[in-house]
């Protein structure tokens, strides 16, 4: 059976029925009537039920090489986490910016940009407001009681001024315009906007830097995914080198647009004042202090926090050079000379599970003694069961392997292909400008949802167009990818925000002023970027022979 709709192809029940289940899951996501892990595992009850697809082949889409990877990147994080590793970065870090308005703005932005790179977004965003926090708290709290000083010292002095003769009127008019109980006001409007502003610049860095590697964000993974899936002959265009090397300069850029936007709206456009050119004040010194004090509470670096880094960075070397794509990679030379057999999911379970071997103390070392006096013989590891199992969301598994079966299913039920033939017309516009609209798209779509829902539900749509008019399919789902990233208006678009919101004194409306305008500055960065080095990366002004047809396994 098949129905015809105008100026359509026919649609066959099959196809119906799949689009039928892709709207019921989007529903679902976009209203959060269930969890959306739940909401992921429909494609185990309908397809099957639908005759789309077999039951066991739609359930070996929920483990793929991409949930492998995210499963690998996350233990990372979690051990960086777990011995405050990254606490430590981030305040060494700050201790050497400095605690003026401007470069402490930079120093927040700049240390939730890194840690966002490799841990998440959320975790990062808690992470560090309480320590803006409290160093703008102690730089209020030093500049009010020198105030409070002066006030005294200005009432002794009024007691004087009155016995001073008429010609003298001038002088206690200018020492009265700077009354120091305006100056409170003026202090206290001043930190409150410095609050909103620093809260905002920590979260949507966050966000921002989520997008520079593979395993930043969710969305990221679900474009590998999609790829994987959808185009298995693409030889491996998307990994962490070729990820890393066109999103962060793209992440960079956003970063210091976001910088001057910010800036302009918090602190005004006085660099010079903002930067504090001149010496320390007491309140710099003092916020300066805090930041010393926090750190001297992580003590002395332990053997555990140098081994985890040892082995991230460790890690991260395999990740480039795995295959970097202008020489052979380690892994092409030792083990991919027949096909792709060593992937990056490989290399990230490999490094993770040497977490749970190595022991978190140096050997022959004094390990202490349990709660009953008995001496402990060996170290527990690095990492243990019992903490990976409080940390890791793995309902975030569950939703990409939700987003790899409804493309399976798009493509089994020959849907995908339908809404590409149906968007074919497109190919009359210029493929910057589709790029453009979609992102504008896809950035306004996830401000009301959740940015792994907006990429799992677009991206088999916009690979199935660019089939159908010719055009390299990462010219529509790179950007799109990234765009879903730049939920910065609202509160409930992203954890990071939700968190802001609560810290920062916010109101709705300074969250929709400043990211407004930061998700029209993210849209031009990522449109630059899949124009200019985007396009001669991936070869963007050819359609490849990998897209021509799909799931024509190796």
């Amino acid at each position: 059976a098949q129905t015809t709709l105008p100026n359509m192809t026919p649609i066959t029940v099959n196809k119906l029925e799949c689009g039928y289940a892709i709207i019921l899951m989007a529903l679902y996501w976009c209203t959060e009537c269930m969890p959306l892990a739940v909401t992921a595992l429909l494609p185990v009850i309908l397809f099957p039920m639908m005759g789309i697809m077999k039951g066991g082949d739609v359930s070996i889409e929920y483990l793929k090489d991409s949930n492998m990877l995210f499963i690998g990147g996350l233990l990372v994080a979690i051990a960086v986490e777990h011995w405050n590793l990254h606490k430590r970065i981030a305040l060494r870090v700050l201790l050497l910016v400095g605690v003026r308005p401007s470069l402490l703005m930079i120093g927040f932005m700049s240390v939730s940009a890194f840690l966002s790179m490799w841990i998440s977004n959320t975790a990062t965003t808690a992470m560090m407001l309480p320590i803006a926090h409290a160093v703008l708290q102690q730089l209020k709290d030093t500049e009010t009681q020198a105030n409070e000083r002066d006030l005294q010292i200005q009432d002794a002095d009024n007691h004087a001024f009155e016995l001073e003769v008429q010609t003298k009127l001038e002088t206690i008019h200018e020492r009265d315009t700077q009354d120091p109980v305006c100056k409170e006001k003026s202090i206290e409007a001043k930190y409150d906007l410095l609050t909103k502003g620093m809260s905002l610049s920590v979260c949507y860095s966050a966000s921002i830097g989520g997008t520079a590697t593979l395993t930043g964000t969710t969305p990221n993974l679900i474009l590998k995914g999609q790829m994987d899936e959808i185009f298995p002959n693409n030889t491996d265009v998307i990994n962490f080198a070729s990820w890393f090397g066109f999103c962060f300069p793209s992440m960079v850029l956003m970063l210091v647009l976001a910088w001057f936007w910010l800036h302009f709206m918090f602190l005004g456009f006085n660099l010079k004042k903002s930067f504090g050119c001149g010496e320390k004040s007491e309140s710099d010194r003092a916020a300066y202090t805090v930041m010393k004090v926090e750190y001297k509470k992580l003590g002395r670096i332990k053997f555990a926090e140098v081994a985890v880094l040892v082995l991230f960075i460790l890690l991260v070397l395999l990740w480039f050079t795995r295959e970097p794509g202008f020489m052979p990679g380690w892994a092409t030379v030792l083990f991919n000379k027949d096909a792709a057999f060593v992937t990056d999911g490989t290399v990230a379970i490999l490094m993770s599970s040497l977490f749970f071997v190595i022991p978190s103390q140096l050997p022959f070392s004094n390990y202490g003694y349990t709660n009953e006096g008995k001496r402990i013989k060996a170290p527990p590891a690095l990492l243990t069961w019992n903490v990976v199992h409080e940390r890791m969301p793995w309902n975030i598994v569950l939703l990409l392997g939700g987003g790899f079966a409804l493309a399976a299913g798009s493509e089994a039920s020959n849907l995908s292909k339908w809404l590409g033939e149906n968007l074919s017309p497109l190919q009359n516009i210029p493929p910057f400008a589709i790029s453009l609209v979609l992102s504008l798209l896809i950035a306004t779509f996830t401000e009301c949802s959740s940015n792994t829902a907006t990429t799992t539900l677009f991206l088999p749509i916009l690979a199935s167009m660019a089939q159908n008019i010719k055009l390299h399919p990462l010219y529509v789902m790179l950007p799109c990818t990234i765009a879903a990233s730049l939920a910065f208006m609202l509160p409930v678009a992203t954890p990071p925000n939700a968190i802001a919101f609560s810290f920062g004194n916010l109101k709705v409306l300074d969250m929709v002023k400043a990211g407004f305008m930061l998700n029209i500055i993210g849209i031009l960065c990522i449109n630059l970027a899949i124009n200019t080095w985007g396009r001669a990366m991936f070869n963007l002004d050819t359609f490849p022979d990998w897209a021509n047809t799909t799931n024509s396994k190796p």
